[in-house]
């Protein structure tokens, strides 16, 4: 028997998502979530996709990732899918941080992990979860290939004009300050799913994806690579999202610092956690923003504006870079879901070849779909992402590759 299950594994801080899936035609077998790790009562969501099972929930304490992976597998047992199916090739698990090292998805080893520990420095919230996953899954199945998908990977292939900072270059290399970028494998996945859309090949298209969810990117992506990308050291940089400032003059800091009194980790809480939407309006749901603009709100208003506003400007600056663009793409969650803003960033931008159709901006869709008028230069899509799907054919095609 071939083995054709992947288990996606994405580990966070206090919380483990999972997807099951069969790579014969890429179907979910089972999806879940386990929420709330390490307190008083953790949440097991677990829902099977095959076989008519329902959806089942369970609340009990899970003090840590191996107490929680092991309810998934029983979970997953219980419907038949065990981990000790033959049938399973792989656990992929999404590595925030990969660094310069990993441009591709990687077999994990003694060495793979000592290296996303020693990128622990620049991603100090999100590889320690990581770690903690992929060490938990390999004692469940020490004999299964474990790979690591990193979401800096895609983003490797930027230039160093475009990576690097204007800093003092002894000092950015000692501390690998550089542009890394993150949400790598979304914009992988809708740049590419974008070029079929349109019915060529991703090498012969130029894109500009928009990866609009409570965190935020943009990447300039010419030929299937990317060029550039909105995210920096952080995932801090760039766009205006739900709780984060995006882009912003760093003296701020400082100014905080000296003048406000803040300490350094009260400048992080508030720049990454307590800024953005819900910083300006006191609301990261684009839904209740758009309610609250609705109703004749003026500070939802004004904060709807500031997003728009960035979210132009990027879109500006990577038609300079690309030079060319074939389309522009909208995915996550606001991306795919809130009409006013794809309509808003793209108006008045006729002159760049960009315009929206109403009638097809307004239709509510989970397909790829094109939302521009057939005279426009430039296609504007809308492409769901599937950044799960993507873990699993990269992890896949990995372990094909070394069992041929």
């Amino acid at each position: 028997m071939t083995a054709t299950r992947v288990l996606v594994l994405n580990s966070g801080s206090s919380s483990v998502k999972y997807q099951l899936l069969d790579m014969r035609d890429s179907s979910r077998l089972a999806v879940g979530l386990v929420e709330r790790i390490g307190e008083e009562t953790s949440r097991l969501k677990h829902t099977p996709l095959t076989g008519g099972g329902e959806p089942r929930e369970r609340e009990e304490p899970m003090a840590d990732h191996e107490q929680a992976l092991r309810a998934v597998a029983d979970e997953l047992a219980a419907d038949g899918l065990g981990l000790d199916s033959p049938e399973l090739a792989a656990i992929g698990h999404r590595v925030v941080h990969g660094g310069l090292k990993f441009t591709e998805p990687t077999v994990i080893d003694d060495a793979v992990m000592k290296e996303i520990e020693r990128l622990v420095p620049v991603a100090p919230l999100h590889n320690p979860a990581n770690i903690t996953g992929i060490r938990t899954a390999q004692a469940l199945r020490p004999d299964l290939p474990q790979v690591a998908v990193f979401d800096t990977a895609f983003h490797t292939t930027m230039p160093e004009s475009a990576a690097r900072y204007a800093l003092d270059v002894k000092t950015a290399d000692e501390h690998r300050v550089r542009r890394y970028g993150f949400h790598g494998t979304s914009h992988a996945y809708v740049s590419r799913k974008t070029a079929q859309l349109l019915g060529r090949a991703p090498e012969d298209v130029n894109v500009i994806v928009l990866h609009l969810g409570n965190g935020a990117s943009a990447s300039a992506v010419r030929g299937g690579r990317c060029v550039d990308t909105s995210m920096g050291l952080t995932p801090l940089e760039g766009l205006v999202m739900g709780t984060r400032t995006g882009d912003m003059d760093p003296a701020v800091i400082f100014h905080l610092a000296r003048v406000g009194g803040m300490s350094i980790d009260e400048i992080d809480i508030l720049v990454n956690k307590k800024s953005g939407l819900i910083g300006l309006c006191g609301d990261n749901d684009m839904r209740e923003i758009r309610r609250r603009i609705d109703a004749g709100d003026e500070e939802a208003a004004l904060a709807f504006e500031i997003y728009i506003h960035r979210l132009k400007k990027y879109i500006g600056a990577y038609y300079a870079v690309l030079g060319r663009v074939d389309a522009i793409a909208f995915t996550a969650g606001v991306g795919e879901n809130a009409a006013p803003v794809r309509e808003a960033a793209v108006a008045g931008l006729e002159e760049l070849g960009l315009a929206v159709d109403g009638a097809l901006n307004s239709v509510r869709s989970d397909e790829a779909r094109l939302i521009s008028p057939e005279y426009a230069r430039v296609a504007v899509a809308v492409v769901p992402t599937d950044e799960e799907l993507e873990i699993a054919d990269q992890t896949y095609a990995l372990v094909s590759d070394r069992n041929a």
